[in-house]
């Protein structure tokens, strides 16, 4: 068994995961939420014009100041920090049972791919009531009709209004979203391979990739990934969003809808912004991870 800082390897990467997550949420909620906006925009004759993300961060600080572009963080926050928490914990102990005793660093492409989904769902299925509050507050002023308060206010008017139903609703494509995950980090570990092998001194120690490597190796793989599925993510908001009045009644409908009203370029409202925030994010996601995992392996205390 290798050495751990928390006595286990899967609580190391836990812990490695619950940090990038707070740290890259607080970072970049900003551009979450103008991305957030754009996805549930049902507008056809919006002009595309570059910079429309400023022009509405600006809005938002000359109506709300600084702190309006906060909305929805605490949600934001407890759905980042679970969801890499969950998902590093479980991703770790699925590819350790994959390896069955062997290097995890043997595992092909299609047991990353598979590891990553799987761990993808449970979290999915764990974090979707975070999401859904999330998707909510940062399409809404604090000032607005009905507005959540904050996080446990709307779990609270959810469950009470609409029932643990309402509490999943975007499940769906959040589960389609996993393939997201899968193909980022199967191209993540994939390129991290690729590394080790064109310069084997680095493969005797996995903690010799530099910053830069790792910042570049998780650009590439979150690019390859949001090219791929970024339509799902508008799908769910779409859903989620929804409270009493139901206009979509699923996933199918609301697939049909968007592409009939807003043509294809409707699934991929909110791109830009996506772009600018998932890029800057993933690289910070993983370099505090990949550091944080370096941290616990050199001062692991448990065999």
């Amino acid at each position: 068994m290798p050495k751990s800082f928390f006595g286990s390897t899967a609580l190391d990467n836990a812990m490695a995961g619950f940090t990038a997550g707070a740290v890259t949420t607080l970072c970049l909620h900003p551009l979450d939420l103008i991305k957030t906006r754009f996805q549930v925009d049902e507008t056809i004759q919006r002009k595309h014009r570059f910079g429309t993300t400023f022009i509405m961060m600006k809005k938002i600080v000359l109506k709300h100041q600084f702190i309006g572009l906060y909305r929805g963080v605490t949600p934001n926050l407890a759905g980042a920090t679970a969801s890499w928490g969950f998902y590093f914990y479980f991703y770790d102990l699925i590819k350790r049972r994959m390896a069955d005793g062997d290097k995890i660093s043997k595992l092909s492409p299609f047991q990353h791919l598979t590891a990553s989904a799987e761990a993808g769902a449970i979290t999915a299925f764990f974090t979707n009531p975070f999401w859904v509050v999330k998707t909510r507050m940062c399409v809404t002023d604090r000032t607005d009709p009905g507005a959540y308060k904050g996080l446990f206010d709307g779990l609270y008017q959810i469950a009470k209004y609409e029932g643990v139903k309402g509490l999943y609703k975007g499940m769906i494509p959040a589960l389609f979203g996993t393939s997201h995950g899968a193909l980022q980090f199967m191209a993540y570990e994939e390129l991290k391979k690729w590394r080790f092998k064109i310069n084997p001194e680095k493969e005797k120690n996995r903690d010799k990739l530099n910053n830069l490597e790792y910042l570049l190796t998780a650009a590439a793989s979150k690019t390859f990934a949001t090219i791929i599925t970024y339509p799902y993510q508008v799908v769910r908001a779409r859903l989620q969003n929804q409270r009493v009045a139901i206009k979509y009644t699923g996933v199918t409908d609301t697939i049909k809808k968007v592409y009939k009203a807003e043509s294809i370029l409707g699934f991929y409202k909110g791109l830009a912004p996506n772009v600018i925030r998932v890029l800057p994010g993933t690289c910070t996601t993983f370099l505090v991870y990949e550091n944080m995992s370096a941290f616990f392996r050199k001062h692991a205390r448990y065999e």
